[in-house]
């Protein structure tokens, strides 16, 4: 009995193995209609032969796109199955107050959630937290960062840079910083890592690069990835935020059509929400040793470039740290991570956050694509986010602290 003759009351996910180049044609065109999203690869370009691709499918439309996989003997199974029912369990909320329990770090939080956090925070901890408004979003929305500080004054103090949220859809990214911030206020002058990373470096930390996406994401449509700005020319919405940095901007890899889900926006900044994150990097680049971007899915540890297939180089350097990072977790959380230069390890990407931060000269610059590898893919269910978190903050605790070493002659 074929799957389509038992259609499916709820959207899915299928995990499609191309094995082809007429294949990758084939499942290329479906991923560009019948209301499909493609979650992995990014973009229709990327599938080519011996691609594994996770595509969400809407009920209305699973008779015809099953169909058409098995009439072209592609071989494919279902990932999830009610993804209706794993979004209900994301956006659950037995509201409590922030951090009056552990609970609250183990949920995912709407964008008015994480704005109250974020003053809540900052009024818990005024000795170690300043908020500073760095921006807003193209539907004017503010972009917070907070500054955590360790309570020895250093007159010249190196710096992190940490951003969540480039992707609207990636919910435990936003979910890492809220961690990460909780655990370094709570881990203070208790765990020596974190003691010595806050006394060595203030750590910048953007909890939602993306406000409007993030928003619409809980409204609207939970699969959505740019953000939300208009252009003259189309009706379609939104810019790929990780495509509109100046790196070999608008490249093999981007796209400048605006219904496409890696398009590269009008000029590079031209989206408010890049443009603010590269006035603040900016701004410090004489301070911020380190800067690191959080994604997902897909569990990897990755460095520039992502926008040519070139080595930086101190490669054989960044490869060591991530390689270490890898380690550990595997050590720790017996979970396997990905790690290299992205370019090589997953795909060309221009315009990227990362690369453009190298490029500024905060040559320690990695992307963390967190879990998982496609069993939930963005919808991760809550029960596992402190996993996910526990192993980022691992690999950025081990990168830190080499960092901070190999920068120490520094100011």
């Amino acid at each position: 009995m074929f799957a389509g003759d038992c259609a499916s009351t709820h959207d899915q996910v299928l995990s499609i193995q191309v094995t082809t180049h007429q294949q990758a044609d084939i499942v290329r065109n479906i991923s560009s209609q019948y209301e499909t999203v493609l979650w992995s690869p990014t973009s229709p370009e990327y599938i080519g032969a011996h691609t594994e691709v996770h595509l969400f499918v809407p009920a209305n439309k699973l008779g015809t796109v099953t169909d058409l996989l098995q009439t072209h003997h592609l071989t494919h199974q279902v990932l999830l199955d009610n993804t209706a029912e794993l979004i209900e369990m994301q956006t659950r909320n037995e509201s409590s107050d922030p951090r009056s329990s552990a609970s609250y770090y183990e949920r995912y939080h709407s964008l008015e959630d994480i704005y109250y956090w974020i003053n809540k925070t900052a009024q818990d901890y005024p000795d170690m937290v300043k908020v500073t408004l760095i921006g807003s979003s193209y539907e004017k929305r503010p972009l917070y960062v907070l500054k955590l500080s360790g309570q020895q004054e250093r007159a010249e103090k190196r710096a992190i840079w940490i951003d969540c949220g480039i992707h609207a859809r990636e919910w435990i990214s936003p979910a890492f910083c809220l961690w990460f911030v909780q655990y370094s206020l709570n881990f203070y002058n208790l765990n020596n890592d974190i003691t010595e990373m806050l006394n060595s470096m203030d750590i910048y930390v953007l909890p939602v690069m993306n406000p409007d996406g993030y928003k619409y994401t809980w409204t609207t449509n939970r699969m959505w990835r740019k953000n939300r700005s208009l252009s003259k020319d189309s009706n379609c919405v939104g810019t790929d935020l990780n495509r509109n940095f100046d790196a070999n901007w608008c490249t093999k890899g981007a796209s400048n059509r605006p219904c496409d889900e890696i398009y590269c926006g009008k000029f590079p900044e031209s989206e408010p929400e890049a443009e603010a994150v590269a006035n603040f990097l900016r701004s410090h680049k004489d301070s911020v040793k380190l800067y690191l971007s959080i994604h997902s899915y897909g569990q990897m540890l990755l460095f520039p470039y992502s926008c040519s297939n070139e080595e930086v180089p101190n490669h054989a350097e960044l490869f060591e740290l991530v390689q270490e990072a890898a380690m550990k977790v595997k050590r720790y959380y017996r979970n396997n991570y990905k790690y290299g230069a992205s370019a090589k390890t997953i795909y060309l990407a221009p315009g990227g956050s990362d690369d453009w931060a190298y490029n500024l000269g905060i040559h320690y610059s990695f992307t963390f694509e967190l879990e998982d590898r496609g069993r939930y893919g963005f919808l991760l269910p809550p029960s596992l986010i402190s996993k996910a978190c526990n192993e980022a903050l691992l690999a950025l605790k081990s990168i830190a602290l080499r960092v901070i070493q190999k920068t120490q002659s520094q100011p």
